[in-house]
């Protein structure tokens, strides 16, 4: 299996998705009454705080990145 780079982004937009769907899915099988508006503010809400940890996770990557560039060794002295 090829490795990737962790995404926190993506994981934080999958979790509030699926708890728009396991939010639908409880109301679907009768376990309780979900107004149909309820899901909107958890989707849009989840989205942003997913840009938003995105935004942050990129800032992160590329002020590290700026200590040593990329393709290059750290200089040894003998």
């Amino acid at each position: 299996m090829l490795r990737h780079e962790f995404q926190p982004g993506r994981l934080v937009a999958g979790a509030f998705l699926t708890l728009a769907a396991v939010i639908y899915a409880g109301d679907a099988g009768g376990i309780w009454e979900t107004p149909w508006f309820v899901v909107i503010p958890v989707v849009v809400g989840g989205l942003c705080l997913a840009g938003a940890v995105g935004s942050l996770t990129g800032l992160i990557r590329r002020r590290r990145g700026r200590s040593v560039p990329r393709g290059t060794a750290p200089e040894t002295t003998a």
